[in-house]
């Protein structure tokens, strides 16, 4: 009987280390040359960001930060088709339904990994091959280098599901060139490969069988300066010609989009798509008409805001935001929709953007006190 004991004792054991090695694998951290290499690693969850990987990955960034020896940061992607798809949602919807603190935890966490990434004094590089979302936008697009691919899918799809386009969204959405920020926050419209770049959100395009190689000549880099890199980076940039050819593909729609969206309220947008009544006017406005009103609003709002605000002033607004949501409806019934029962029609509350009032929107953005983001 002992030792059937112990011989479970041993099968507990090996599974408790299994369980420890599968998170402490959903992202590795390693250091090659001067390089530290963050490699997201859920690909069947589409490397999306959970707890625990921020929780290793803002830790890391920092110790790297003052290491004499970490000369550069790479992230990157497993599993070939997302560098990451976004924040774990169902985990936080859960937590939220239980009223658990990660609806709390998840956001502060999630957010200051945001702003060590914005300040972060070694140069960061992300490459984001295939897609790339939400959260997966929060740690590539504060770094300094943004290498896009033919692969990659661009979008900040929050409004969609009762959110609003966080992890800094405030900050570099509207800092894009005219009004397409905008236009990407509201509609959660997806760009592709080179556009990517176009818009600014990447800085260079390589294709995407070069990326190993790329990294390799990364880590070879001799004490790598931020000039180096971007030496390097635009060696290989220079050399691809995937879809130079191609077209912009809001190109002919640029004008009405800077126009359109340039309206002081939402239902001014609605209504200006409407006296439009061009194909592409009747297009967003039919999107804009499925998202959450509430979302709608507030993003707005936050765009408005946050062309103004340092990236440590949006982050700790969207704390404020995302404590709001995760008290309100829309999130709990957009993630229904959207991402468990998969209807994709869900029922917002309120329904329609008359409805909702100004000082509701108000009182989203107000201080929590002392559970206001410290950053």
């Amino acid at each position: 009987r002992l030792r059937a004991l112990n011989r479970l004792q041993v099968m507990l054991q090996h599974l408790k280390m299994s369980k420890q090695t599968d998170s402490t694998t959903e992202v590795l951290l390693e250091k090659k040359g001067g390089a530290g290499i963050i490699t997201l690693n859920r690909p069947k969850a589409l490397n999306a960001l959970n707890m625990s990987m921020i929780q290793q990955i803002y830790p890391q960034i920092k110790a790297w930060e003052q290491d004499p020896e970490t000369f550069l940061i790479i992230i990157k992607g497993t599993g070939g088709k997302a560098f990451c798809a976004g924040g774990d949602i169902r985990a936080i919807t859960e937590a939220g339904k239980v009223g658990d603190k990660l609806t709390q935890d998840f956001f502060r966490r999630e957010y200051r990994l945001n702003n060590a990434i914005g300040t972060c004094k070694k140069p960061y590089v992300a490459l984001i091959d295939g897609i790339t979302m939400g959260g997966g936008v929060g740690v590539s697009v504060h770094g300094h280098f943004r290498v896009a691919t033919e692969k990659t899918v661009f979008a900040m799809p929050e409004t969609a599901i009762g959110l609003f386009p966080d992890v800094g969204g405030g900050y570099f959405l509207p800092r894009l060139s005219g009004k397409i920020g905008y236009y990407l926050a509201l509609t959660g419209c997806r760009l592709k490969g080179r556009d990517v770049l176009r818009v600014g959100i990447a800085t260079h395009f390589v294709e995407s069988e070069k990326l190993p190689a790329l990294e390799k000549d990364l880590i070879a880099l001799k004490s790598p300066s931020k000039e180096k890199i971007a030496d390097l980076l635009n060696s290989y940039h220079m050399k691809c010609t995937i879809d130079q050819e191609k077209e912009f593909v809001l190109d002919e729609h640029m004008e009405k989009i800077n126009s359109i969206f340039s309206a002081n309220s939402m239902e001014e947008i609605v209504k200006k798509l409407k006296q439009d009544g061009s194909p592409f006017a009747m297009k967003q406005l039919e999107t804009i008409n499925k998202m959450s009103p509430t979302s709608l609003k507030l993003t707005l709002r936050q765009l408005r805001e946050g062309a103004s605000m340092s990236l440590q002033e949006v982050l700790q607004m969207e704390y404020r935001l995302s404590q709001a949501c995760m008290k309100g409806h829309d999130f709990y019934e957009g993630v229904r929709a959207v991402l468990i029962d998969k209807d994709q029609s869900p029922k917002w509350k309120p329904a329609a953007l008359e409805e909702v009032t100004d000082e509701f929107v108000d009182n989203c953005f107000k201080s929590l006190g002392n559970d206001d983001l410290k950053l």
